[in-house]
């Protein structure tokens, strides 16, 4: 004690002595520590803008400071800008070596940046010099959260808490992985543990109302979130969290205003005006709801797929076809479409193509899309959308003989040669319900579980194999779902939820049976960067597609010879085997993902030995000595299923780590 005490009284002994003999230095030295400490308050205030300058201005004075180069670096950190941060304090770090918490800064900045290894290696050499160092353990649950192990991380916090029983981060942070986890009472236990200890800490009232939240204890979550605001008013993560709490709750006026607020305090905050033009067109103020998404694409974030797809919905959902707002927007998907196109990116084109025409239906880029299907391998689609385009009455020569072209072209396809339809027989042998639960909501936008769920049963819409079921996708809980799915007599409900960080998404996907309810298969997809709401989405719905046994019917029979209603459009291919079973024999697994029926149900065998685009023929043969075949009957592909073979591993949950950050 005695020696930490006479060191300021050394130093300002230095500092006079400094002042008689070199006074411009003695100034210096002033004001380094006059703004090192200014910028040290502001943070306190979390000002980061006004602390960075504070700092900049230390190290034009001293470029050695390594206390303000590691500040700094944290200014950077909680501004988002981590490649900044990283530059920082790793300057820091040269200039205090032994400093562990410039180490542990380190370490958050590589997790935040996604070098896991390297944020490894860092944490793995403060651990080994100081095994039960606070901030390492809490760095190391934020890396197995960035790895996609919250389980891990569960554990890493709680034997820390046993360590360090009254740290505050510690216990929020156990109390939000073990809500991610569903461990709900556990996780409420830590945090009313941290609010006893606590009880005048903004933050910690705050991520009680979050819990609260996603628990979907709305009242519970509303006190807190105001509690947090009472402690620290204009608070913003709080302000937003009550705005989309009032919103969920159905207090659509005050949720309207708490937006105001928010976007008056930071036009640029998307997420408000996303939350602003939902209460609108709950409150049934449709035109105002376009008119404030519209704003906020083309002057706040033009990037915000939440706002965009929102927008299009409602002018699907309350606009006349001839609106020239839907042309507008509707051209936006077309040049999107034209550039995939150039860069033969022909999915990701048809996408963008199908979501134009949903907008504009008429526009005369049908006839891109169609020539895309062409140059696809698809001809009778093709002809097809050639046929609808006259049907509009917007046919020219050329067009008219391209019709009469292909219709020549495919006069000895298979679906001629047997005088079907493809269009009329053509049809999806799956039923599924694609819903989201009202309680469930992102961090940064409110119903994202309902644009997201809307997205992929749109996308599902264009599936050869999968009939999304039309019923109303926001259910008010599980029972709901189960009751309403099995009621329309639906094969399977999807249960879509959302995760966001800021420049990330995860869609978790779970798959229930819908006649018992019982829980088959989840789907886990992450993205990150541009257009991530849109390609988590697709995938999601990729997966559900593959994950989903190939049925098919038999169309027609001519002897030892059947048609199909299933061709090379939906993964068809010479030498294909199927069971033929009499359809009312059939029924959904309850187990696992598959149909259920016996080997003596079993009519028949069909081998593809031709293939169309739409449809397929084959030879039948009969099982047993009476021939049971007829038309009308199921096949089932007799390898059990199609294999998955696009799992992805459990990703992050990049609202959780979000949250964490915020608890530096």
């Amino acid at each position: 004690m005695r020696g930490r005490a006479a060191r300021p009284v050394a130093g300002a002994v230095f500092l006079v002595l400094t002042a008689f003999r070199f006074p411009v230095l003695a100034q210096n030295l002033v004001n380094i520590e006059s703004w090192y400490e200014r910028g040290r308050s502001l943070m306190v205030e979390e000002d980061w803008y006004g602390a960075s300058e504070a700092f900049m201005e230390c190290l034009g004075l001293n470029s050695a400071h390594a206390g303000a180069n590691a500040a700094l670096a944290e200014c950077y950190y909680e501004l988002g800008e981590f490649d900044q941060a990283l530059s920082w304090v790793r300057k820091a770090r040269t200039l205090a070596r032994g400093d562990m918490g410039v180490a542990n800064l380190e370490a958050s900045v590589l997790v935040a940046l996604g070098r896991l290894d390297a944020a490894q290696a860092v944490i793995d050499e403060i651990l080994v010099r100081e095994p039960y160092n606070r901030e390492a353990l809490f760095v190391a649950g934020e890396l197995d959260l960035a790895r996609g192990q919250s389980a891990n991380a569960a554990e890493r916090f709680r034997e820390a808490v046993r360590r360090y029983p009254d740290d505050r981060r510690l216990l929020v942070s156990l109390a939000l992985v073990l809500g991610s986890l569903g461990e709900d009472e556990t996780a409420r236990s830590y945090i009313a543990r941290a609010l006893s200890r606590y009880p005048d800490d903004y933050r910690v009232h705050y991520y009680a109302a979050y819990l609260d939240a996603q628990g979907g204890r709305l009242s519970q979550a509303i006190r807190s979130a105001e509690q947090a605001l009472y402690f620290k008013p204009g608070y913003g993560p709080a302000q937003s969290l009550l705005g989309s709490l009032r919103y969920r709750s159905g207090h659509y006026e005050d949720a309207l205003r708490l937006a105001d607020t928010l976007i008056a305090r930071d036009r640029e905050d998307a997420t408000a005006w996303y939350l602003k033009a939902l209460a609108l067109r709950r409150l049934g103020r449709t035109a105002d709801a376009i008119r404030v998404l519209t704003e906020a694409h083309d002057t706040v974030d033009p990037q915000d797929e939440f706002i965009l797809f929102t927008l299009e919905d409602l002018l699907v959902s309350s606009t006349s076809l001839e609106d020239p707002q839907r042309a507008r927007w509707a051209s936006l998907h077309f040049q999107r479409g034209r550039d995939y196109r150039s860069r033969n990116l022909g999915d990701e084109a048809v996408y963008e193509y199908r979501r134009g025409l949903r907008l504009n239906p008429y526009a005369i880029e049908r006839r891109d899309y169609a020539e895309l299907l062409r140059l696809q391998g698809y001809p009778a689609r093709y002809l097809e959308e050639l046929r609808v385009i006259q049907d509009q009455g917007q046919a020219d020569r050329n067009l008219n003989d391209a019709v009469e072209t292909y219709s020549s072209l495919l006069s000895d396809a298979l679906f001629h040669r047997w005088q079907v339809n493809p269009v009329e027989i053509g049809k999806a042998h799956w039923n599924v319900a694609v819903f989201s639960v009202a309680s469930q909501s992102s961090f940064f936008h409110v119903d994202a579980a309902l644009a997201a769920s809307s997205l992929v049963r749109e996308i599902l819409i264009h599936n050869r194999n999968i009939t999304p079921a039309e019923l109303e996708i926001v259910q008010p809980s599980f029972s709901q779902a189960f009751r309403t799915a099995r009621e329309a007599g639906v094969d399977y409900f999807l249960l879509v939820s959302v995760s966001e960080g800021e420049r990330d998404i995860s869609l978790q996907g779970e798959l229930f049976v819908a006649r018992t309810g019982s829980a088959v298969r989840s789907y886990s997809v992450f993205r990150t960067g541009e257009d991530r709401l849109r390609n988590a989405a697709r995938s999601l719905a990729e997966r559900l597609d593959v994950s989903l046994p190939l049925r098919g019917e038999l169309v027609e029979r001519r002897q030892a010879q059947g048609l199909i209603d299933k061709g090379r459009s939906d993964g068809i291919v010479l030498g294909m085997s199927f069971d033929v079973v009499p359809k009312n024999r059939i029924e959904i697994s309850t187990e696992d993902i598959g149909l259920s029926y016996l080997a003596g149900d079993i009519v028949g065998t069909f081998t593809v030995d031709a293939v169309d685009e739409e449809v397929a023929a084959g030879v039948l043969s009969r099982a047993g000595f009476f021939d049971r075949i007829a038309a009308g009957d199921e096949l089932v592909l007799r390898s059990e299923e199609r294999k998955d073979e696009s799992v992805e591993p459990a990703g992050a949950n990049p609202e959780l780590r979000r949250l964490l950050r915020t608890l530096r």
